[in-house]
């Protein structure tokens, strides 16, 4: 596979929250693929946690990653925008919006302090979010007669695929996700198999998530 078809994200969206020195801080991790999805995220946040002192954030977008920008929210500068965009940096993030949210405790947590409380909150939510690889799968839709279902069905569990539904109809109509670079091996074997007497449509593509060992 190209690297430009593949690239660290993050599997879910997620938070994460502690408390220091009477201040609780919510880090929050988005899955995002355009400044559009983060600016309609990072406005929910503010909105739902309006109450907060700050809502900081930090995203990266794009496999060439240049797309990057960071907000301090009131925050001292450098203190918090800036460290959490250095986390997705140094984890080799892309497509990812964090944001930190803040409760003032009334005790002052200096420029240290705050550097590794924002620091927290987002490898915090990423941790909870699982840091992935994100490769392209094609949503497909295999068509074949009744009498090769036992043997294809067998196929398809070995091949590890996620199988999203299956009707049963006057055919049998498979609709699964395959990875991109698989496709053509997939392909030909469920060709192979029922002797071409089968159906084998591509519906579309999107981005999934491959787990890291």
């Amino acid at each position: 596979m190209k690297d430009k078809e593949s690239f660290l994200s993050i599997h879910s969206n997620k938070s994460y929250s502690f408390i220091v020195n009477k201040s609780e801080f919510i880090g929050h991790a988005f899955y995002v693929e355009s400044v559009d999805e983060a600016e309609k995220y990072i406005s929910e946040i503010r909105e739902k946690y309006k109450d907060a002192t700050h809502n900081c954030f930090a995203y990266i977008i794009g496999m060439d990653k240049l797309t990057q920008k960071y907000s301090d929210d009131g925050e001292p500068s450098g203190t918090a925008g800036v460290p959490m965009l250095e986390v997705l940096r140094k984890k080799d993030i892309t497509n990812c919006l964090v944001i930190a949210t803040r409760y003032f405790g009334g005790i002052l947590l200096g420029a240290g302090g705050l550097v590794r409380a924002y620091t927290k909150s987002v490898v915090g939510a990423l941790d909870e979010a699982k840091i992935v690889r994100k490769e392209l799968f094609y949503n497909v839709d295999i068509i074949l007669d009744y009498i090769f279902w036992g043997k294809i069905e067998n196929i398809l569990k070995n091949f590890g695929l996620e199988i999203l539904n299956i009707e049963y109809l006057e055919n049998v109509k498979i609709n699964l996700s395959v990875k991109k670079e698989e496709f053509e091996r997939l392909k030909n074997i469920m060709i192979n198999e029922t002797s071409d007497n089968c159906i084998v449509k591509i519906n579309g593509e999107k981005y999934g998530s491959v787990f890291l060992d």
